[in-house]
């Protein structure tokens, strides 16, 4: 089976990666990780006006409506352009709050527009952090039935990716409970790790992109690195793996629309997180110890692969449900 975008798909990640190449998130992503959230909203602003938030939102809360597919074409081009701040966060809460009916839905509108920052502590994760708590304009926390607003967030902690800024959301206020609280959580989580999968892809394409562009430039023994074989074994790997990784997103995006998630979106899942993984690596391995340095913008794209590999779903946790579903 072959999973093809349609032409305004194609058009639709055309158009964003023209703004985001415009936007210089390299810049952006280093003032977000220094605290300065300025840039990355007058972004996020763009991003919304471009319609990437309302399609997490249904039409009567002035959204697109809920569209997996092109949310993964979206999510696919902030990753290669390494867009900071909980973009899988909103879009689940998104999820979230749509599925707990209209007494819940007040702050839909906001996110469709990008006046409303949200974020939502995984659910079904141990950690009690959440992502970039500490600028939302919304900070859910899901525990078993009961739905919270948190009211207050600790402290921003040290992170291996300086642009995930966690914190621990605290307080707040019950704004639902009973078991359509864990049901629509459940939807949400899904909703999270195909995101999170189509932007682990998105970063993996970027990183092979540099890659090759790096060893076609350095040479060593008279001749590009990129000549050399077990380069170009190393850089076949990486491609054959994110191209595999491609069709399994959109096919888990299909069967999310279609009510059919489960199975489908852990396996893209894991295979997105093995597949930027093996991307990262080989990236630090081509580069040398160049690849490393803070300087290099290469780094900022590595450090979000190793957050991306485990967040919503480590591959481990994702291969067992794909046997267990």
């Amino acid at each position: 089976m072959r999973f093809l975008l349609d032409d305004g798909q194609r058009e639709f990640a055309r158009s964003l990666d023209a703004l985001l190449t415009a936007a210089d998130t390299p810049a952006v992503v280093r003032a977000w990780s220094a605290g300065d959230h300025g840039p990355g909203r007058a972004l996020w602003g763009r991003l919304a006006e471009a319609g990437v938030f309302g399609l997490s939102v249904p039409e009567e809360h002035d959204g697109l409506g809920f569209l997996p597919l092109e949310l993964a074409v979206a999510f696919t081009e902030l990753g290669r352009h390494a867009v900071p701040g909980p973009l899988v966060e909103t879009v689940a809460a998104a999820a979230l709050l749509d599925g707990l009916g209209d007494r819940n839905t007040t702050w839909l509108p906001g996110i469709a527009s990008g006046k409303t920052v949200a974020t939502l502590r995984p659910p079904e994760d141990d950690s009690p952090y959440a992502l970039d708590a500490d600028m939302a304009d919304l900070v859910l926390i899901v525990t078993g039935d009961t739905l919270r607003a948190a009211g207050s967030t600790g402290p921003v902690q040290p992170s291996a990716d300086s642009a995930r800024r966690l914190s621990r959301p605290t307080g707040g206020t019950v704004l639902a409970e009973g078991p359509q609280v864990r049901r629509a959580a459940a939807h949400a989580a899904d909703v999270a790790r195909l995101v999170t999968a189509a932007l682990a892809l998105g970063v993996g394409r970027t990183l092979l992109d540099r890659t090759v562009a790096h060893v076609r430039e350095r040479h060593q023994f008279g001749r590009p690195v990129g000549s050399f074989q077990a380069i170009k074994h190393r850089l076949a790997d990486v491609l054959i793996s994110l191209e595999f990784t491609e069709p399994l997103v959109h096919a888990a995006a299909l069967s999310l629309a279609a009510g059919d998630s489960g199975r489908d979106i852990a396996a893209a899942k894991a295979a997105a997180g093995d597949a930027v993984y093996l991307a990262a690596r080989t990236a630090l391995q081509c580069h040398g110890a160049i690849g490393y340095t803070d300087e290099l913008d290469l780094s900022l794209w590595i450090r979000k692969a190793r957050s991306l590999r485990t967040a919503w779903g480590t591959p481990s946790a994702c291969r067992a449900r794909v046997l267990t579903t």
